[in-house]
């Protein structure tokens, strides 16, 4: 039964911040080691924009972790997914 919950955006702009952080990158080698626009970055963390699937694999590949492990901040910080 598919659910009929939203994603939670906002945490995973504070996913995205939070590891970008703890790597100890700025965003100029965040945008440079994954080839995704300082300007799209400075966005996503800003919450302006939501980004592209391509935005997030990027993201992913550049902190070597899994694209799910990535978006999986969508469900929140204490939501599961239903299965």
């Amino acid at each position: 039964m598919p659910s009929s919950r939203e994603p939670d955006w906002g945490e995973l702009r504070f996913s995205l911040l939070r590891r970008r952080k703890e790597a100890g990158w700025t965003l100029d080698q965040l945008a440079e080691r994954s080839s995704v626009a300082r300007r799209s970055l400075v966005q996503l963390e800003a919450g302006e924009s939501k980004g592209s699937v391509e935005t997030w694999f990027k993201l992913a590949e550049a902190f070597d972790i899994e694209i799910g492990e990535m978006l999986g901040p969508l469900y929140g910080p204490t939501r599961s997914r239903d299965r």
